[in-house]
């Protein structure tokens, strides 16, 4: 017999369980149908190099939790959700052993001047006087974030960068500017700016595109050190969110694929996956990527032109390309630089392998155009703070590389990146941290941008499934007539990372598209007066 359902949420990503959850609430049927064998995305936790160590495969710290809707509205807390706050957030450390710069979390804002003190007095007092003044724009960010975009949104940044920090000589002006050119004219310390360039590229926000600066001046600043860990790592999130999900009534169908998207006189009746008919009365909804969507499982055939040109113009890469390192450890990284600064060896997120900002941009630079940049990396020692990732008395280390685009190398130059870039970078790693030698690891390995665009379908190994850049952000994403989260195709929804606001772990997406949908079929709207959003 062919399933029946109001509402088919294809992909479990966390944005997918958002949606579903809230839809499954609203009074619709809802099935979640996932060709994995798990629910969750890119926030996964494996055991993919020794049994007992264990490693976030993508997704990392959390800075969203505080305002997430769905932790409060489904009481994730209360069904497993589990966190911790480091006090020392992120942190680079040098080969010379000069002193680190640390910045630590919101409330130990004095621990973080005196760091970055240690280099520029000036620098420490602005950092920290911008830091304030971008969290006290949380309720307006988060309000952007969990609401469908209008075209006034690159406007209305450039007017928040001016009534937050207009008395310190910014502007809008100021906005339009590269995220490299507003750190460079912010801040004198070398070694300050090659923390932010980092900063930046983990958000995906290019550092030389123009346009840029309001969103390192609003949203990277407020974010920055301001995150959460996942007690047993990241996938705790999804399985809460899972939980949610069979609490509420959805129906999860796992080691399922969806191969066809159903279209019958112009609407979106359903999905075949597996061969199997499912059937939609009212809504299907895409975590799957722009072009998935449309070209593959839609078709061609069921679209405008103009539609099939916008999804086949539509930009994957470079500003969000990883590669993930992973070691089992012996002993976590003590570094040199520990000898000014001890919190440097239980930072929660770690950069190392740069010298300073020259070495930091030619790196991203080299990444951005499909050159195979020098070893260096962000880091991630979780079991400093959650023993249960590793065995007693041992660590897993995970970090992040930027990499060229998948479809850059060849699968045999993949292949030998997988065989030598973790063994060069723990040179480097060495020269900063002495007792990260080759006895120090008991196994190691890394994934690559052509595995995760097939283990997770992150099309170009690109995480956001889109690149950031003005005609892709905003109301642009992932292009004007998309940016409400309808397709042309009615009943037809998209709510993944392709959407706005883009990759992270915010669930906007699928909390954006269920509000799209709620207006369209008349159900209960999830604004909560108090939130705001």
């Amino acid at each position: 017999m062919t399933r029946v359902y109001d509402a088919i949420v294809i992909g479990a990503g966390h944005n997918g369980l958002c949606l579903a959850a809230y839809l499954q609430r609203a009074g619709l049927s809802t099935v979640v149908v996932e060709r994995r064998h798990e629910e969750g995305g890119g926030v996964n936790t494996e055991e993919p190099v020794l049994p007992g160590y264990r490693h976030n495969l993508h997704a990392q710290y959390m800075e969203f939790f505080d305002i997430m809707p769905m932790i409060q509205d489904f009481g994730l807390e209360e069904i497993g959700l589990r966190t911790v706050v480091p006090e020392a957030q992120a942190g680079i450390a040098f080969e010379d052993g000069r002193p680190p710069i640390v910045l630590h979390r919101p409330d130990l804002l004095d621990r973080t001047r005196e760091s970055i003190a240690r280099y520029s007095k000036a620098d420490a007092d602005l950092y920290c006087e911008l830091k304030q003044r971008a969290a006290a724009l949380q309720p307006l960010l988060a309000a952007g974030l969990y609401n469908i975009p209008s075209p006034q949104t690159q406007d209305a940044q450039g007017m928040a960068v001016a009534a937050a920090f207009g008395d310190l000589g910014l502007t809008p002006y100021h906005a339009s500017k590269t995220c490299k050119v507003i750190i460079d004219e912010l801040f004198e310390t070398d070694e300050l700016r090659a923390l932010m360039y980092r900063t930046c590229i983990e958000w995906g926000f290019p550092v030389d595109d123009w346009g840029t600066a309001g969103g390192f001046l609003t949203f990277i600043m407020w974010t920055m050190a301001n995150w959460k860990l996942v007690i047993g790592g990241t996938h705790g999130l999804a399985k809460a969110m899972t939980q949610a999900c069979y609490r509420e009534g959805v129906d999860l169908l796992e080691n399922t694929c969806v191969e066809k998207i159903l279209v019958e006189d112009g609407r979106c009746t359903g999905v075949v996956a597996r061969g199997e008919e499912i059937r939609a009365n009212k809504v299907v909804a895409s975590n799957a990527d722009l072009r998935q969507t449309l070209l593959d499982l839609v078709g061609r055939d069921e679209l405008s032109d103009t539609w099939v040109k916008r999804a086949e113009a539509f930009r994957y890469g470079p500003s969000h390309v990883l590669g993930t390192p992973m070691f089992c450890l012996y002993e976590a990284p003590r570094y040199a630089s520990a000898r000014h600064d001890p919190e440097i060896d239980r930072c929660f997120y770690t950069v190392v392998g740069f010298d300073g900002a020259e070495d930091m941009i030619r790196y991203i630079r080299d990444a951005y155009s499909g050159r195979m940049p020098e070893p260096g990396a962000g880091t991630w020692v979780n079991t400093l703070w959650d023993p249960t990732q590793a065995p007693p008395g041992r660590h897993s280390a995970t970090g992040w590389y930027f990499f060229p685009v998948a479809s850059a190398l060849s699968p045999e130059e993949w292949a030998d990146v997988r065989a030598t870039y973790n063994g060069r970078f723990l040179e480097k790693w060495q020269r900063a941290a002495p007792n990260m030698t080759a006895g120090n690891v008991i196994a190691e390995r890394l994934y690559t941008p052509d595995q995760q665009e097939h283990k997770n379908l992150m099309r170009e190994g690109d995480f956001s499934n889109g690149e950031f850049s003005p005609d892709q952000i905003g109301a642009n994403r992932p292009f004007p007539e998309a940016s409400n989260y309808r397709t042309e195709v009615e009943g037809l929804y998209l709510c993944g990372p392709s959407s706005y606001p883009g990759g992270g772990v915010h669930a906007a997406c699928g909390y954006n598209a269920f509000k799209a949908i709620a207006e369209d079929f008349d159900l209960e709207s999830p604004l909560v007066p108090a939130r705001g959003y």
